[in-house]
């Protein structure tokens, strides 16, 4: 498998034009030539492994909402070469990337940080244009990119590390190349630029442009991390927000009457949101997590799940966990829905831990009456033997 990959690539460039001089799809002339070809056909090829991965978020009614989006984006020279369809993936981490055949990757990391349509249409446009305009065979015949190619092919052999191997593991050379390098500066500024003259033409406020790559840049340095992926790099968030800046500034000063659709998004978005904060907790990212929930609770504040939740924040945060807090969240939880298994649980351990042994009885029967087929029944009955 590696090893094709590498043989792959070198068949591109060895057989690749040496001008990067391409015309976008939108425009008379263009044509595909044999490598581009083949970069699609490896693209449909990755796709298939990674739509197969278990990483996909399954849910119809998003998908097909952040698909109405791209076609408010897309342009009908566009419709007639490039097949755009979003997808969205299971990752806390913020970032979004696109093959050169159209299919578009959506962190569930960056759509649960959004504010708005906007900000989304903007993301959108800004990898759509990535693919009208060819970016991926520029780069790689670029020989100036030689270098980026083969410190991905590294990274893609290697893996992602840091919570990431599963989808380092299903994540091919192109996906890799897109998702992790990003593309050159005057690439990456050609799909701001041209990116968000789609979204301005679709009727969008451009003033919301920078502002979703503004509120992550500041939860990065807050934390101090720094992720791997093209939109979690601080130079490059960086690099966004001042292009969209610039660009706002020169071109669309005087444009205030743009759209938003902030409460359509949010009723499409908001279980994301849910979603995404499990994810956080589970990588250890309890700051994340916990905005995730909290942001969540604002649009729905009854919901099981969301207390539970902030329970298991409170009491796996080793540095500034809070006991009498995470019971509190249990408990909260199990007053909404008492059917709902895992705060009995969590009660069940801290009350053993506790060596209050009368509730850590109580909490176990009631979590082992709730799930029966539970995989850890036999742990919880062998808590129950010891008390």
């Amino acid at each position: 498998m590696r090893g094709g990959v590498l043989i792959f690539f070198i068949l591109l460039f060895c057989s690749s034009c040496a001008t990067t001089n391409l015309k976008p799809v939108t425009e008379d002339g263009f044509s595909f030539k044999d490598d581009e070809k083949r970069l699609w056909v490896r693209s449909d090829e990755e796709q298939d492994v990674l739509n197969q991965s278990g990483l996909i978020y399954q849910d119809q009614s998003v998908t097909e909402y952040l698909n109405t989006i791209v076609a408010k984006l897309c342009q009908e020279e566009m419709d007639e070469h490039i097949a755009f369809k979003i997808y969205v993936l299971k990752d806390p981490h913020f970032n979004a990337f696109a093959f050169p055949n159209g299919a578009i990757y959506v962190h569930t990391g960056i759509l649960a940080r959004a504010e708005n349509e906007a900000q989304i249409a903007t993301l959108l446009a800004h990898e759509m244009t990535h693919c009208t305009h060819r970016h991926a065979v520029k780069n790689i015949r670029s020989i100036k990119n030689t270098t980026a190619l083969l410190a991905t092919l590294q990274v893609t052999t290697a893996g992602l590390g840091g919570g990431l191997d599963a989808l380092a593991n299903v994540l091919g050379t192109v996906g890799t190349m897109a998702a992790v390098s990003g593309y050159s500066k005057n690439l990456e500024s050609e799909a701001d630029k041209e990116g968000l003259g789609l979204m301005v033409k679709a009727g969008y406020d451009p003033n919301e442009a920078p502002k979703l790559f503004l509120h992550i840049k500041e939860e990065l340095e807050e934390e101090d991390i720094n992720e791997p992926f093209f939109f979690g790099s601080h130079p490059r968030l960086n690099e966004r927000i001042k292009n969209y800046e610039r660009l706002i500034n020169q071109e669309y000063q005087n444009n205030t009457k743009g759209t938003k659709n902030t409460e359509t998004f949010l009723k499409y978005i908001q279980e994301i949101i849910l979603e995404n904060a499990e994810l956080d907790l589970r990588l250890g990212r309890y700051e994340f997590a916990e905005k995730g929930v909290e942001k969540y609770l604002q649009l729905n504040q009854n919901n099981h799940k969301a207390y539970y939740l902030l329970g298991e924040i409170y009491n796996r945060e080793l540095e500034n966990g809070d006991i009498d807090r995470s019971i509190s969240y249990y408990q909260k939880s199990i007053s909404i829905n008492s059917s709902y298994p895992d705060p009995y649980r969590e009660l069940g351990l801290i009350y053993y831990k506790q060596e209050k042994k009368t509730l850590a009885k109580q909490y176990f029967e009631e979590y082992l009456n709730l799930s029966t087929e539970a995989q850890d029944v036999e742990y919880i009955k062998f808590y129950l033997q010891q008390i």
